[in-house]
């Protein structure tokens, strides 16, 4: 009896190893401060959670060199993750790819996705580089096609010539990129709005108030501002009400975010056009790295790029409705509910291909 208690504990062993929770590592390239990557971390980990999987975030405040210290600290240690989540964010992608080579450890992108000359540079050099298990992109082209277009149908029909002022972010962020693309795309539907300059505010609040002060002083006739986000839209509407301009009534202003101060301006109206949901994307990420973990195929409809339609448009009773789940630690997103585990080969998510509503 002795012998055979032995022989069942020994073959638990390997069985008892092999049930460890996966781990993710998420390079965060934001502030540790600031509310889309708190709020994006936040959801990341309330899936994490539910999944039984383990989650360690590092910020690096927004600095490329510090995203790569992490990565190289992280892929060079001794007890490295199963994955590792990261951001095109300054273009770090490649640099932490060909770091990975080698080292076990898999590689998922999530919102800034490779652009295409960096995408070209590593097919000619396939043995150099690790290859992502998959990409997870947002929908931001279109966000900012919507955005302008949603402004310009609350002017009135007869208001003749409209200048529009545009805050983009960096110059090296795709997803700022597709955003200010999309925006151009939907100038060319509208020849009375007149683009009268794009500024590159940094995804920053104080940097995109300095820069409205001299934008009102160039186009004091601005009556559209469109924002690739929410903070550089509240340093814009600051220098604005500074000059006496009110906003939603005498300039429109628009922004891609779901923060709580964006929801609630979207609800009183000083945001006319209010696109988010994108902080949900490190989410679905989680979902598809828990099944890759069991086994399962997370590139189930054969592509490892997907483009997700996550920014929407959010109305005055979605920003209410959003206020109250950000109550809740889960966001009232039951995580297991999306996952491949039990379900057939056909199976394909949801989140890939069509928006979640809450």
């Amino acid at each position: 009896m002795l012998k055979a208690l032995c022989q069942s504990l020994c073959l638990a062993l390997p069985l008892a190893a092999s049930a460890q929770p996966a781990s993710v590592v998420f390079l965060n390239p934001g502030l540790s401060t600031e509310t889309f990557w708190t709020s994006y971390t936040r959801f990341m980990q309330a899936a994490a959670d539910e999944l039984g999987m383990t989650l360690h975030v590092e910020y690096s405040e927004r600095r490329a060199d510090l995203t790569l210290t992490q990565a190289r600290a992280i892929l060079s240690g001794p007890q490295r993750p199963d994955y590792l989540v990261l951001v095109n964010e300054q273009y770090v992608a490649p640099e932490i790819m060909r770091l990975s080579r080698g080292t076990g450890v898999k590689l998922l992108l999530v919102n800034n996705g490779l652009t295409v000359s960096q995408a070209r540079s590593i097919e000619a050099q396939p043995d150099k580089y690790a290859e992502p298990l998959s990409t997870l992109m947002t929908n931001d082209e279109q966000a900012g096609f919507q955005m302008l277009r949603q402004m310009v149908a609350q002017l009135p029909r007869d208001s003749g010539p409209v200048d529009l002022v545009a805050f983009a972010a960096i110059k090296t962020t795709p997803a700022s990129q597709l955003r200010e693309q999309g925006m151009r795309r939907a100038l060319a539907d509208f020849p009375q709005v007149r683009l009268r300059q794009v500024v590159y505010g940094g995804w920053s609040r104080q940097r995109a108030y300095e820069q409205a002060q001299l934008l009102l002083e160039r186009y004091p006739a601005t009556r559209l501002v469109w924002s690739a986000n929410d903070e550089m839209a509240f340093g814009a509407m600051q220098a604005f009400e500074e000059a006496g301009r009110k906003p939603g009534r005498d300039v429109l202003f628009s922004a891609i975010n779901s923060s709580p101060e964006a929801l609630r301006a979207r609800i009183d109206g000083r945001l006319s056009v209010l696109l988010g949901g994108h902080f949900t994307l490190g989410g679905w990420a989680m979902v598809m790295l828990h099944d890759d973990a069991q086994g399962l195929a997370v590139n189930r409809d054969g592509l490892r790029e997907h483009r997700m339609p996550v920014l929407q448009p959010i109305d005055q009773a979605k920003a209410r409705r959003w206020l109250k789940l950000l109550e809740r630690a889960d966001y009232g997103v039951d995580f297991r509910h999306y996952s491949a585990e039990g379900r057939s080969a056909s199976y394909q998510y949801p989140f890939l291909t069509s928006p979640v509503e809450y």
